[in-house]
């Protein structure tokens, strides 16, 4: 079994004042086979993408989008949220088999 993949996350803030914009730049190795292409003996590889992205900070969600097969393998996300207090900034990928691959930063608000 290979391992789980471990994002690689940027804050561009790892220090922000109260209502400042944190710039989070994201990518995480993933296939994203979108179930449509076949192997060399003609099976259809089974479809395995992400297909839904969230990025939570102290267990409130700040950003979310879901994902459709057309997005690319290795898939990198940039986004911005207004910084509103200290606590991990959790990003999770969720697949579809139900697994997920979970990176974290943390963050300072004063």
């Amino acid at each position: 079994m290979a391992p789980t993949p471990r994002p690689r996350i940027r804050l561009d803030k790892k220090e922000a004042k109260t209502g400042e914009i944190v710039e989070v730049k994201a990518l995480v190795a993933h296939i994203m086979e979108s179930g449509q292409r076949k192997d060399k003996d003609g099976k259809v590889i089974p479809r395995k993408i992400i297909n839904r992205f969230t990025c939570e900070v102290n267990d409130k969600l700040v950003f979310a989008v879901d994902l459709e097969p057309a997005i690319s393998a290795n898939p990198y996300l940039q986004f911005k949220f207004r910084a509103s207090e200290s606590g991990p900034v959790v990003l999770t990928w969720h697949d579809d088999d139900g697994s997920k691959i979970v990176g974290e930063e943390k963050i300072s608000v004063s």
